[in-house]
């Protein structure tokens, strides 16, 4: 899968959770329909395994979202691919964990495409990451 170029973004979160449970929170399928807005949640987390959900957004539009797992480090680095209908390669998505002690840095990037695709993915994993944040402080 070859990476788009153009239009990139980085977020970044400081998280009161160890690494370990931020990970498990991401890759655990349970737990991860619980803070994303998620149903039918399915996560495959092996390079070449298969992600798929059902994101509620708000106002209650049920979304279908599916992809695989290109690359796992396990409690450090996952690269996603997303299947966007309509592209014959699917969007990456990176997400990077460091951790020190009780407090875990999670930074979500991808390149996409055009100005306006980025900016609304960007809103979208602000928020998805902001959920991510709430659940652990709850936990």
């Amino acid at each position: 899968m070859a990476e788009s170029t153009g239009f990139p973004y980085a977020l970044t979160r400081e998280l009161d959770a160890p690494v370990d449970a931020v990970w498990s929170a991401w890759t655990d399928s349970a737990r991860y329909g619980e803070w994303a807005s998620a149903e039918e949640v399915s996560l495959d987390v092996r390079p070449g395994g298969a992600w798929s959900s059902v994101m509620v957004v708000p106002g209650g539009m049920r979304v279908p979202t599916s992809g695989s797992y290109v690359e796992v480090e396990t409690g450090k680095r996952l690269v996603m691919g997303m299947d966007v209908p309509g592209r014959q390669e699917p969007v990456l998505m990176t997400l990077e964990l460091d951790g020190d002690g009780d407090r875990t840095r999670i930074t979500l990037s991808q390149v996409l495409d055009g100005a306006e695709e980025r900016d609304q993915a960007e809103q979208g994993s602000g928020m998805l990451l902001d959920g991510l944040r709430s659940y652990l402080a709850g936990a």
